[in-house]
């Protein structure tokens, strides 16, 4: 098992909404699906957009540059443009500490 680092506060992402984290340097999404928090990458494979800023539809992110989309449980791909999947990230929830294994 990894090193997980705390990169946010449970209670500052709501139900259904994301936030970008810095994780030893790295941009991270972390988004809370109803309670589950999950971690993937912010950039996407296609053309770099910022995930993290995008829309959050169900346990489904879409890139606010093309539209492709991404599971942020899997990191596959849900739509094109995109044909690469995205990296995800072991989550710890701790009390209201949301820790991050280290990519």
């Amino acid at each position: 098992m990894g090193e997980f680092v705390k990169v946010a506060a449970a209670s500052e992402i709501p139900p259904g909404e994301m936030t970008i984290v810095d994780v030893d340097g790295q941009e991270v999404a972390i988004a809370n699906l109803n309670g589950e928090f999950v971690a993937f990458q912010n950039e996407c494979t296609h053309r770099g957009g910022p995930l993290g800023e995008g829309i959050l539809m169900g346990d489904v992110v879409e890139c606010p540059f093309h539209a492709g989309q991404f599971n942020v449980r899997t990191g596959e791909v849900v739509n094109a443009p995109p044909s690469e999947p995205i990296a995800t990230y072991a989550v710890q929830v701790e009390g209201d500490d949301i820790k991050v294994e280290k990519p």
